[in-house]
């Protein structure tokens, strides 16, 4: 795996997440929705959150632009990104997405690790994203102070 790859899913996933915490509270412009989110997905894209149903792209961009402005105090933090294999045009990443203030999440302070199969082109495109929840022990013992 050469640093660069590293380097480039570790700077995209913190751009989408970025984006979040741009978005939920309001601050971002919806006119660049396209652009900032839907444009960085596979067509084809799976996405499964904690709660373990199945969302293509359509679902997950209706759920978050619906989302937009109702979220002032949301905060993301992006940590441990590791790119674990790349494989014919792909990588495969994990990260923890530590969340404050989700307001759509139980608790709303919360962690979970993610893993990630991007395709590789000019730029990573998410075609599949696997979230799962953080031992509860691991969420009460690390700091939310971002």
């Amino acid at each position: 795996m050469s640093e660069s790859i590293q380097e480039s899913v570790r700077s995209e996933v913190e751009a989408l997440h970025e984006f979040f915490c741009r978005w939920f509270p309001g601050t971002a412009r919806k006119t660049d929705f396209e652009s900032d989110f839907i444009a960085r997905f596979d067509p084809s894209l799976v996405f499964i959150p904690p709660a373990g149903y199945l969302l293509g792209l359509q679902d997950l961009s209706n759920l978050v632009y619906k989302g937009y402005a109702s979220n002032p105090d949301f905060r993301v933090q992006i940590r441990n990104v590791k790119v674990q294999r790349e494989f014919d045009g792909y990588v495969l990443a994990t990260y923890e997405e530590w969340q404050r203030n989700a307001l759509a999440s139980q608790p709303p302070d919360n962690g979970r690790v993610a893993t990630v199969v991007f395709a590789l082109s000019d730029s990573l495109r998410w075609v599949h994203i696997h979230e799962t929840w953080l031992p509860r022990d691991v969420m009460d013992a690390d700091p939310y102070d971002f």
